[in-house]
Order: C-alpha cells, then structure tokens, then sequence
C-alpha cells in the first residue's frame, strides 16, 4: 500500500458543489445511530476531520457491520496498565472485546457553512483497505465553520446511515485570533478508565471546546495483551476498539485532529526499519496499517499555520531513523536528512510569533538511563544536541512531547529549551518515572495522566502563549506562560 499524493486523492474524490438541508440538531449523539437495515452499515468505529488547513482538509470513516462494539467482557488486573484476565489471545478476533467488523459500501460527505455546500462523490469502502475511506477536500474557506453531514450505505444499494460533525478552518497568516489546542499521547485500550465512555481525558479536552487536537503517538499498543497484535487481523482490531469507545467518537465529531505515530501503533516497543517481525506482522505492515487509519495526504512530517501567531510542525521518528543499536556518531539520525532539511527551511521560512515543534519522542527529557531510542538518550547524543542547539536559536519556539508516561515541563540546562510532556491518557498508564526524582531541568513534573492544553492569545497586542496541564478530569495541575519576545 502506498501513501497517495494529494493530487491523486482529489483527482478520485471528483469533488463538486451542491446543495443539501441539513438537520436542526448538529450532533447525533453516538448511542442513538439510526440503524439501516440488516444490509446496511454503521459509523461504529466514528469520523474524523484531519490536517485542516485554511483551504483544506481530509476526511476518515470505516464502514462497519454493527452498530455497536463487541461488549467488553474481560476482569482487568489490579495494576499498571490493567492487563486483561484471562485473556485467549487465541480466540477468534471477532469475538474480541471492543471488536468491531466492517462491510463494504460507499461514503461520501457535504460540507455546508453560511455562504458554501461542498459535496464530494461517492467513495468506495474496501475490504482490502479494512473498509476505511479517506475523502480530501480542497474548496474550503479560512476561518470558517462548517457543517458535515457524513452518509454511507451498503455497496449496491440499501438505506442510507447519517452522522454530523463540524469544524473550523484555520485563519489565513496576517489574521490574530485566539486559538485552544489540546495533545495527548498513550492510550491502551485496556487502560480506560471509564467502562461506558472510554476515556475520561477526551470528554474533558472536549470541555475546552479545542479548534484542534494533535495526538502524539502510541494511538494503540500493538505488544500488549488483549490481543498482543502479531498478525494483520489483529492490528487491525486495535485501531477498531479504540475509535469504537464513545469518548473518542464524540470527540472527534467537533475537533480535528493531527496524528503522529509512535513505535507501539507501528510494530512494538524502540522499533526500527532493521526491527524483525513481531510475530506476523512486519514493519511495512505496521505502516500500511497506519496509513489505514491516520488522514494523510502525503508524508509524514509536515507543518500548519494558525493565524499569525501559531505555526505547528509535526515530526516523524520512526520511518527514517538509524538503527537504535547503532553507535552514536554524526550520521546516526532518528529524522532522516531529508525531514531535516525540510524542518530548517520551513522553520526560517515561517513568520509565526509562536511556534510548537510536536514530536512523537522527547528532545529535552530527562529520560531513563536505559533508553536507547529517543533524543534525550545517549544513544542519539549527537543528533539531539544539534536539534536542541538548533530549537532554542528560534524565537518563541517549544516542544511538546509523547511516548512519555509522566506530565512535565523542563527546561534544557545548556540550550534553554523547553519541552512540555502531556503525559498518557489515564492514571493507569502512568509509570515509568519516580514522583520524587524531581531533576535540575524539571520546572513540574507529575506521574499521572490527563494531557496538556495550549492557548494562544493576544492582550493589549502583547502575544502570549499558556501551557497548562490538565488531570484526567479536566482540573488544572500546571501552568506555563509565555510572553512572546
């Protein structure tokens, strides 16, 4: 499978303009789907609205058979990451827990703010794409609301299945506005923390009511239990379970979203391109999978503009990077020369008061000793103190991290860099780091999850940028104000 180029996404999608009435209520809520027929299909697994730009954006669904997620049935264990009990890794993956099968039909979206209606053609659903549809639409308007209206129906011909969402667009250079993000980072399926809704941490960001979500990575954990994902089936089924939980479809149907990867939802734990197969499943495999799920036009890393005062760009750590085994020396990479090129020139191109470097590993740290797999580790010294040297040369420019299972906020002792940790999705996933390590380079540091907030505003022409770290249920723990310079 092969990452298509925006051009050939629009040249399939054969995007026109037309006119539809849409319904009073916005949000159909997500146990109350309206339920075709036994040939129809269902938004079980949700939506989402990616890489928005003021121009454009992309637009994800699955296709399922059911209208609601395998029943989860399994005990959980009285630990760190809440492993399943008694668990068949050898069961059939359609009687899995939060398991949700597919069906093949057509998808197709409308668009409609105040002043346009965008309707795309219908789009295939395939089993060879595990009934996924990813419809790109290049006719939107800057800093515009609009209203989508998703509808799917079996191949052939049967009732039609609805869902809404709505997004707004981001707002061309010159433009001030205030903009709400939230990330968040690390989410295993059996780490939830709410057995209805999912999540806690989504409903909360959602409360903030975000322009935009950026997901750091480690969306699923392919080695770990409830199923470990050697095979394709299985890999599959994670990204499955985790769209069906009703914290995140909600979620998804009022923000978008910006998604990187990580090692664990592309193979397993420090992977590589030289990494052997974790069972079945290959690196490509895991890439193909990924390709499946996440929005995307074209490569991996990529940068977007908010306004005047927000420029974010995305990285990618693991497609391009020297074995981690490696000794350190000047050629050893984790981005690949190209993306470090790419990064310096848009970086020196941008004229964007604030700009946020998200990264799926940390640059700043501390880290553990033992790691071997990111920029804060020995392991990719040379290329880390470049990147840091590089980062802390720019005016007003951050980092913010995943992969990380605590919250914190440091401060890089020869750069000045600052990095900001959102920490994982739960309290039951948080581990990894002692509470009362507290290092030189620690400004806050909390072993809990929940996932970090930015808001970018402007006060008597002074811009101004606040990190602020939130619990799992919404309730502050840390603040960070920046005034630009």
């Amino acid at each position: 499978m092969k990452i298509n180029s925006r051009r050939l996404f629009l040249k399939k999608a054969g995007i026109g303009v037309a006119a539809i009435s849409f319904r009073k209520a916005l949000f159909i809520p997500t146990d109350k789907f309206r339920i075709p027929a036994p040939n129809g299909v269902f938004f079980t697994t949700g939506c989402k609205m990616a890489e928005v730009t003021p121009t454009s954006a992309i637009f994800w669904t699955r296709l399922c058979a059911q209208a609601k997620p395998n029943p989860v049935r399994h005990q959980r264990q009285e630990k760190v990451f809440r492993h399943p009990i008694d668990f068949d890794e050898m069961m059939p993956v359609a009687q899995m827990d939060g398991g949700v099968a597919g069906r093949e039909g057509e998808v197709r979206v409308t668009l409609k703010s105040t002043h346009q209606t965008i309707r795309s053609d219908w789009q295939k659903a395939l089993t060879e794409s595990d009934f996924t549809v990813k419809i790109p639409i290049d006719k939107v308007r800057p800093a515009t609301r609009y209203e989508v209206l998703w509808e799917a129906k079996a191949a052939g011909s049967g009732p039609l299945t609805t869902i809404q969402s709505a997004f707004t667009t981001p707002s061309l250079d010159l433009v001030e506005k205030p903009i709400q993000l939230v990330t968040s980072t690390c989410q295993y399926f059996w780490s939830h923390d709410d057995a209805k809704r999912g999540f806690k941490t989504y409903d909360s960001m959602a409360r903030l009511n975000p322009d935009f979500f950026v997901q750091t990575g480690d969306y699923v954990y392919y080695d770990k239990p409830g199923p470990l994902a050697k095979t394709l089936e299985k890999a599959r089924h994670k990204w499955h379970a985790m769209d069906a939980w009703p914290a995140l479809r909600d979620f998804y149907q009022k923000v978008p979203v910006y998604m990187l990867k990580d090692d664990h939802d592309l193979l397993d734990d420090d992977a590589d391109p030289d990494s052997p197969a974790y069972g079945e499943l290959s690196f490509e495999d895991g890439l193909n999978v990924w390709r499946e799920n996440v929005p995307l036009a074209d490569k991996p890393y990529r940068t977007f503009r908010w306004g005047k005062d927000l420029q974010i760009w995305l990285a990618e750590g693991r497609e391009y990077r020297t074995p981690n085994k490696t000794a350190d020396n000047p050629g050893k990479t984790i981005w690949g020369e190209e993306q470090k090129k790419w990064f310096q020139q848009t970086v020196e191109a941008s004229d964007a008061t604030f700009k946020i470097l998200f990264s799926p590993t940390p640059i700043v740290g501390p880290d553990r000793e033992k790691k071997t797999d990111n920029h804060a580790n020995a392991a990719f010294q040379t290329e880390g103190d470049w990147l840091r040297g590089y980062l802390a040369a720019q005016k007003n420019m951050y980092v913010v991290n995943g992969d990380r299972h605590w919250q914190y906020v440091s401060v890089d002792a020869e750069t000045g860099l600052m990095e900001f940790g959102s920490g994982p999705v739960s309290d039951f996933h948080a581990q990894g780091w002692p509470e009362d390590d507290v290092r030189p380079e620690h400004r806050f540091l909390r072993v809990k999850g929940g996932f970090l907030g930015v808001k970018i505003s402007r006060k008597d022409g002074s811009p101004t940028a606040v990190f602020t770290h939130y619990d799992v249920d919404g309730h502050p723990t840390h603040e960070e104000k920046r005034v630009a310079v």
